[in-house]
């Protein structure tokens, strides 16, 4: 029997990647689809793509299915004729990445989830298929343009940080299930306005339109293949980014420049910056923003603690992690991602300690 996972370590899988010498193209789409056996159909592509040395994090649930994929050039041509073999992806729109760089995942890791997108809603009645209108590139330029719009970021705040449309609410959530209430409570009142809605692929904004509408909003928009279509359209066509900066991605990259407007700055001394790392203390992990010159001060870590944590022999970091729960009480983490540290007043202050 085949073993349908990776068991490799990461740090040699890593190494491999960046040591490859093969082309690859990283590729994402997303289909709303009613998938029967979703744990049958898991282990289905994990067996035909890891044998064509794809990579990538794919979620499938019994509403559809979410991936974000590096596909090697050579299989390319067999990767689209399987996915269109497949009723429930036949013909499915794939975005490519703005930058083209294929060393965006190191392995294939394909989970079955009960939703492909976490989103709280508990609603029997809420219909995810009636979305609202689709609006290309062109059409969300235009739309842009009239002041009584309403634009939605859709995304998480570390995302939205280091790039967004001009003029958007981003609301200040970790989570699309965090965020759909704060949209909600902004709108208040604003039903009747037209309602423009992004995203980095298209798949969130596709189950948010759908949500407000069923919220009674009237005019709901969204960008259709998010970000990463947009960036492509105004590309071939010549037109304005109204897009400025980065756009966050869930992979090894991070992050595709889409403009060279840096709307962010450093979160350890305030230049200006939008280089997302994490804590190189593995138990800690904390995704921040940190510039060159930090990072080289910090050897790439968010604290003081975390510097002297990281600086441990491997075989010591393990041992104190040993028969902890991750991101409990004891855990070697300073401090966890939600609870976003103000980094430049920790370093003040332990420097006035010192």
């Amino acid at each position: 029997m085949a073993i349908l996972a990776n068991r490799e370590n990461k740090d040699v899988l890593k190494q491999r990647l960046k040591e490859e010498n093969i082309e690859r193209k990283t590729i994402s789409f997303y289909r709303y689809v009613n998938i029967s056996n979703p744990q049958e159909l898991r282990d289905q592509l994990f067996k035909t793509w890891s044998e064509w040395g794809c990579f990538g994090r794919i979620y499938i649930a019994k509403e559809g299915i979410n991936a974000q994929m590096s596909v090697p050039e050579k299989n390319w041509d067999s990767f689209v004729e399987n996915l269109n073999s497949i009723i429930y992806f036949k013909e499915v729109p794939i975005k490519h990445a703005v930058d083209g760089n294929g060393k965006s995942f190191y392995k294939l890791v394909i989970k079955v989830k009960e939703k492909v997108v976490a989103d709280g809603i508990e609603d029997p009645d809420f219909d995810p298929s009636k979305t609202g209108k689709y609006l290309d590139a062109i059409e969300f330029n235009k739309a842009l343009e009239d002041p009584n719009t309403i634009v939605i970021d859709m995304r998480n705040h570390y995302e939205s940080e280091v790039g967004r449309f001009e003029g958007a609410f981003c609301p200040d959530a970790d989570t699309f299930r965090e965020e759909l209430p704060l949209v909600i409570e902004h709108l208040h009142g604003q039903e009747d306005k037209k309602v423009l809605m992004y995203c980095t692929g298209g798949i969130r904004c596709e189950k948010a339109s759908a949500y407000f509408k069923h919220k009674g909003f009237k005019d709901v928009n969204h960008l259709h293949g998010g970000i990463i279509k947009y960036a492509e359209e105004i590309k071939e066509k010549g037109l304005e980014s109204k897009f400025k900066g980065i756009n966050f991605v869930f992979d090894e990259r991070i992050g595709e420049r889409i403009t060279t407007d840096v709307l962010s700055t450093c979160h350890q001394c305030d230049e200006p910056c939008d280089t997302h790392v994490n804590c190189k203390n593995d138990d800690c992990h904390l995704l921040f923003i940190q510039c060159k010159s930090c990072a080289e001060k910090m050897s790439g870590c968010c604290t003081p603690e975390c510097i002297t944590i990281a600086a441990l022999p491997i075989e010591e970091q393990r041992a104190l992690r040993k028969g902890r729960i991750k991101n409990g009480p004891e855990c070697l983490a300073v401090y966890k991602s939600r609870l976003r540290p103000n980094l430049k007043e920790i370093l003040k202050n332990n420097l006035s300690l010192e």
